[in-house]
């Protein structure tokens, strides 16, 4: 097949044929009738990203590469932000995220078990679950309505001499009230983790600028799950502009490793061999030194060539999706008597994730009523998640003993969420008729 071809040639040869199979057999648009389904997010994507993908494959190299690297150098310089970290989901990069305040090098800022972190019950529960898995205790906050976000004038209810952390999630893409949220950590001493996997994109301004939500706090994480807002399959980032933190987090996803080196790197420092490390001997290999008790979280080199080339087409998915979102709500701005619709937090400019929708309770029909006709006509619908945490078998325990939780003034909004709201999707695939076909069928659905 190569004949006397060099591998550089070959591999051109390749990736030619595999940008053509592409173009011929997955970017094929079928026209949208009326009646297929429509589902709430799902991949975009072209011939750069199946080349990225293949290039890595034939390098063989597997783990995290060189693609990785660029993917870490470009996201940052995108974000504004001076370090990034990839990872292999965003439920790891919440769990870096969260066990980084842990590490004794933050001495008397480090999180501790029996500690307290606010957050929210309605939400995606990997925000929750570092916490509670550590031995630190989740303080709930209530939710507003039509934001979807962390109330913030419950923060100073749910603030108590154990308070170290805020970390919570901007809701389907829209920001919650940072500079309120970031003041009150400031005042307070308190860690804030922005939780940026449903909001990558998303800007907020604050003190008269424009800034990517995930940069404001301590530390912010994303996914790149295939329904979010660019994908690698599976993975995720953490990011950061504190350099004591980036190195914890990295330590803790290279399987706690105090050493630096990039994998297939040694002595990069050059002092591999002449320290000393707790009660090691003398010199001992710096490369299998641990100084946290880490994972192995790393994501793959494929994965990340796939993301260098979402990234590329990233800023034109972020237009997408808020024209999209923009279309639903004026297409349903008129059902505002039956249905509660979103409304974008002040001094925010969102990446929508979804369209989220309340039912009114005089409304002529229920949320599982609704839900269910329009599903049946093929328009995929989501919860808001676990729209309250805290209602799950995964509380059972806790709940039947009053322990490891706290909530601070009730969560009236929360549980309303659980019962009565619902998500449909404005990923960047869609069409200007599959929008017009969920506004008409969510209209004829009530009348």
């Amino acid at each position: 097949m190569f004949g006397n071809k060099t591998e550089q040639q070959a591999r051109e040869e390749i990736l030619k044929s595999v940008r053509e199979y592409c173009k011929k057999y997955k970017l094929g648009k079928k026209t949208f009738c009326e009646g297929d389904r429509i589902t709430y997010a799902a991949r975009v994507y072209d011939e750069r990203e199946m080349e990225n993908l293949v290039d890595s494959a034939l390098e063989f190299w597997l783990t995290t590469g060189k693609y990785a690297d660029r993917f870490e150098k470009d996201f940052s310089e995108f974000l504004g932000v001076k370090y990034c970290s990839l990872v292999n989901s965003g439920s790891s990069a919440n769990l870096l995220a969260f066990m980084a305040l842990t590490s004794p090098l933050l001495k008397g800022k480090r999180i501790l078990p029996g500690d307290e972190v606010i957050t929210v019950a309605a939400g995606f529960p990997t925000t929750v679950a570092p916490i509670i898995q550590y031995g630190a205790v989740p303080v709930f906050i209530d939710m507003t309505i039509p934001q979807y976000n962390l109330d913030t004038k419950m923060l100073d209810a749910a603030l108590s001499d154990k308070t170290k952390a805020v970390f919570a999630a901007h809701t389907l893409g829209n920001p919650f009230d940072l500079k309120t949220v970031k003041e009150f950590c400031d005042r307070n001493g308190l860690w804030l983790i922005e939780d940026n996997c449903d909001a990558l994109g998303s800007k907020y301004c604050l003190d008269g600028e424009m800034k990517f939500t995930g940069t404001i706090g301590d530390i912010g994480t994303s996914s790149f799950y295939p329904p979010h807002h660019m994908t690698m399959g599976e993975g995720g980032a953490v990011y950061t502009n504190d350099a004591l933190l980036h190195k914890i987090v990295n330590s803790l996803r290279d399987w706690g490793r105090d050493c630096v080196c990039p994998s297939g790197h040694d002595n990069v420092c050059g002092h591999r061999f002449d320290r000393q490390y707790g009660e090691l001997p003398f010199g001992y290999d710096h490369k299998y030194v641990y100084s946290h008790f880490g994972y192995n979280l790393k994501v793959t080199d494929m994965q990340a060539a796939v993301g260098c080339a979402q990234l590329e087409k990233f800023p034109s998915f972020i237009e997408k999706r808020r024209k999209n979102w923009q279309r639903l709500r004026d297409g349903l701005s008129d059902m505002e008597d039956q249905l509660i619709l979103p409304e974008p937090e002040r001094n925010s400019e969102p990446s929508w994730f979804g369209f989220l929708i309340t039912v009114r309770p005089d409304a002529r029909i229920s949320r599982e009523e609704l839900v269910r006709e329009i599903e049946g006509y093929g328009i995929q619908t989501r919860n808001l998640f676990a729209g309250n945490l805290i209602k799950h078998p995964c509380f059972d325990e806790m709940r039947a003993s009053g322990k490891g939780y706290r909530v601070a003034g009730g969560v009236k909004n929360t549980d309303r969420i659980m019962n009565d709201t619902f998500w449909i999707g404005v990923y960047p695939g869609m069409t200007d008729k599959m929008l017009d076909y969920m506004v008409e069928t969510i209209r004829k659905a009530i009348q």
